[in-house]
């Protein structure tokens, strides 16, 4: 008969009976252990009363006080209706069976019977209560006697009720080794055995289900896996093969792919990076010949960038490809890669290739987003099929090789950028410096004529002033120029770059310079620097021209936010009043600072130097990206400091 209780039910069962079982033997030994008790106190009681008895004959004999006579005598009392009532605060009651209640009748009819002798007057003589006391004592020896016959009883049956308490715990024991073995040590032996049996390889192992408790679930569960892994074991072999001929496919176009990635990441010419990604791609591949086709902007006209083992007879044929001309050449903004058969020689759009022997052509787009740029080919003299993973690497490339080329447009893009800037910034520093210093002197070299035409010598000292002080004015501004162009950073510390400035500083005008730099804080970027040292020149420009200091000085304050200030000891000047040039020369600077997200600052006061300070952000950068461009703001405009 199959057992369809669970292991934890079976458990339970038997740990319930076995609790009943002991709780109801605690209690019947609770309860004699309380009979016991109540019946020791009872003899101890009647003792007292014994006690008690010759001490009321001791009492009558001595002549006491009727007072304290009466005093025993209640007190005798009391003892009786102790015995005959009980007390459970102590605990005190007597075994009540028939022989006890005879012997208490006994005693209480003879305490009846002798209680008004105890009380009488004139009291018994000596004969009369050693007589009353000795029969009273004799009926307390015989209550006691049957007392403590039945306390007898209840030890012995409190013994047997602890004998059997023992017997039940070795039962009990005997009972859970049983279950125990019965319901768990037995069937883990019968699973050990399976499981070695399957570690030694014998997947035909199989463990008898004769229970529908959790460990036959267990055994079942063993019978199911172990024929699995016999079937898993069957075909593992084929399998592994399978499986490492799959991750080795993985592995090499990984490895295709990272060489194809790597070889494009470091080429810098689009010819060049045309072929070698077309040798590449077809020798990947296995096919016969490879071409890399780029589009125009309308995607109407296909040109060849590169081919790899293209057939020469081909190769001019197809060097420009009109759209829908051919196969190849012939991609819609939604297209994929796919496989085009070559079937005869009289289909137009195939008619090159299957003169050439060519029977199968993969057609890849060059898609940079949503943007097809061309397409590369590849054919084949046999039919392909491509599998998904080949599809996909081939996507993989073609997105590769657009980036690429877009990268190599951009960088050709951001060169032609800062040439062009590079020019437009040389013109405006010429025509807002060189140029307008040209036409003044063109204006004083007329009044220079005029004068001498006129035989004004007065006017002819002031126009050749004004010449000489032009031609040293134009003199300073192309070596201040030379100064901006020439300047170079250093991509760990701006420190040395501003050494070299105040150098050049101190040597066009002869003035005494200094540097202070305190503080930490990360590099500044190149092109922050750069930023920075126009903002410092045209400040050091303008201490120069206009401050008539003996003295000039930097000072840096490195941190989270980097902090210069140009300083000098010259004339000063009042900064709410407009001066014209020097609000222009500010606007410069303020220009140049907020390209970075800096801020200039000017104070000064008539006749006591002036300080400019520019305050960098946290974190500095160009608004362009740029890492090395010159600046495009004119650097020769005058600010007073």
């Amino acid at each position: 008969m199959r057992k369809t209780a669970s292991l934890s039910k079976k458990l339970i069962r038997i740990g319930a009976g076995l609790l009943v079982v002991a709780l109801a033997s605690i209690g019947l030994t609770l309860w004699v252990t309380w009979q016991l008790e109540g019946g020791a106190a009872a003899v101890n009681e009647a003792g007292r009363m014994r006690m008690q008895t010759w001490r009321l004959a001791s009492a009558v004999q001595g002549g006491v006080a009727r007072a304290e006579l009466q005093g025993l005598v209640r007190r005798f009392d009391e003892s009786l209706a102790v015995l005959r009532t009980g007390d459970p605060s102590r605990p005190l009651f007597v075994p009540w069976d028939d022989p006890v209640r005879q012997r208490f009748a006994t005693v209480e009819s003879l305490w009846a019977e002798q209680r008004p002798q105890w009380l009488a007057e004139p009291p018994p003589t000596t004969q009369e209560s050693l007589r009353a006391a000795g029969e009273f004592v004799d009926a307390i020896d015989r209550l006691v006697m049957v007392i403590e016959q039945h306390l007898s009883r209840l030890t012995a049956i409190l013994n047997l009720f602890q004998f059997l308490m023992m017997a039940l715990a070795i039962g009990g024991t005997v009972v859970m080794l049983y279950t125990g073995y019965q319901y768990v040590i037995n069937p883990l032996g019968r699973l050990r055995q399976g499981l070695r049996k399957v570690e030694s390889g014998d997947f035909a192992a199989r463990i008898e289900v004769d229970t529908q408790d959790e460990f036959g679930q267990v055994a079942a569960g063993f019978n199911r896996m172990a024929t699995t892994l016999h079937a898993l074991y069957g075909e593992l072999e084929a399998k592994v093969e399978a499986k490492t001929r799959r991750i080795e496919a993985q592995r090499a176009r990984l490895e295709a792919l990272y060489e194809v990635s790597a070889f494009l990441s470091h080429t810098s010419n689009i010819d060049e990076l045309a072929r070698g990604f077309a040798q590449r791609v077809r020798t990947l591949m296995k096919a016969d010949a490879a071409a890399v086709r780029w589009s125009d902007e309308a995607n109407q006209r296909y040109l060849m960038l590169a081919s790899d083992c293209f057939p020469q007879e081909m190769l001019e044929e197809e060097r420009s490809l009109l759209a829908g001309a051919c196969a190849c050449g012939n991609l819609l903004p939604n297209a994929r890669t796919r496989v085009i058969p070559i079937l005869s020689h009289d289909d137009a759009p195939v008619r090159h290739c299957a003169r050439v022997g060519y029977e199968s052509v993969v057609s890849v787009p060059i898609r940079l987003q949503d943007r097809v740029l061309g397409e590369f080919n590849l054919f084949f003299r046999h039919p392909v099929l491509l599998s998904v993973d080949e599809t996909e690497l081939l996507d993989a490339l073609a997105s590769h090789l657009a980036s690429a080329l877009e990268g190599l447009r951009a960088a050709a893009l951001a060169r032609e950028a800062a040439v062009s800037e590079e020019r437009a910034l040389l013109a405006r520093e010429l025509h807002d410096s060189i140029a307008q210093s040209l036409a003044f002197l063109k204006i004083q070299a007329q009044l220079l004529r005029t004068s001498i035409q006129r035989a004004q010598p007065a006017q002819v000292a002031t126009a050749l002033d004004e010449l000489d002080t032009g031609l040293r004015e134009s003199i300073g501004d192309v070596r201040e120029l030379l100064v901006h162009f020439r300047t170079r950073t250093n991509t760990d510390d701006i420190e040395q770059a501003l050494q070299e400035t105040l150098q050049k500083f101190q040597h066009q005008t002869g003035l005494p310079t200094t540097l202070q730099v305190q503080g930490h804080g990360l590099p500044l970027p190149a092109d922050v620097q750069v930023q920075v040292l126009h903002v410092l020149q045209e400040a050091l420009s303008n201490v120069r021209k206009h401050a008539g200091a003996t003295q000039v000085g930097i000072e840096v304050h490195k941190g989270a936010r980097w902090r210069f200030s140009v300083r000098d000891n010259g004339i000063g000047f009042d900064t709410g009043h407009n001066r014209g040039e020097s609000h222009v020369g500010m606007k410069i600077m303020s220009e140049r600072a907020a390209r970075i997200g800096a801020e200039v600052t000017v104070r000064s006061v008539p006749g006591q130097g002036a300080t400019v300070t520019l305050t960098l952000p946290p974190h500095p950068t160009t608004g362009n990206g740029a890492t090395s461009a010159p600046d495009s703001t004119p650097a020769t405009e005058d600010a007073t400091p």
